[in-house]
Order: C-alpha cells, then structure tokens, then sequence
C-alpha cells in the first residue's frame, strides 16, 4: 500500500511517477524499498490516468458510503425482534416451571 501512497505524493506534487521518484519519497519516509515492487507499480501505472482514477475512486467511495452506512442499522433491525422472542421463551419456561 505504501507504494501506492508515494505514488499519489509524487501525483500530487506534480511530480512525474518514475521508479527512482517512488524510491526516493519511500527512503525518505524510512521504508524498506523492495526494487521489483515498485517496477511493478510503474508497469501498473503505464498509461494510466492518475487524476482520473482518484477521480473515479472516489465517486465510488462516496456512492458506497450510504450503503455501508444503512447496512448496520437494517441488522440491529432484524436482530432486534429475535432478541424479544428469546426472552419471551425463556420467561414461558420460568412460567411452566412454577406449575409443574
């Protein structure tokens, strides 16, 4: 992931993304820098528009954000009236037990 995050530092810099640019913000962050992972973040990153891509991505992140938000809310829902027919079991069976 840190590859990808010196590339958007170089990005947003304005700075061309090459392996020795990816390289130089990695040292200068104190990362280990592995050679054959950042050649093969500069092949993925041939031809790609970066701007774009963030673009992109974060459009994909804010329509998400809704969904991801209501997910949570619709399970406490559903787990809500199993919770109520437990305890309306269990006080069924206390009962029963008084009368016999």
């Amino acid at each position: 992931m840190e590859y990808i995050y010196a590339a958007l530092v170089l990005h947003s810099a304005e700075k061309e993304i090459t392996e020795e640019a990816v390289t130089k913000v990695m040292t200068a962050a104190g990362i280990a820098v592995n050679d054959s992972r950042v050649k093969a973040l500069i092949a993925a990153l041939d031809g790609v528009d970066v701007a774009e891509a963030i673009a992109k991505s974060a459009v994909a992140a804010v329509a998400a954000a809704p969904a991801a938000a209501a997910a949570p809310a619709e399970a406490a829902a559903e787990e809500a009236p199993e919770e109520e027919k437990k305890d309306e079991e269990g006080g069924m069976a206390g009962l029963g037990a008084l009368f016999g």
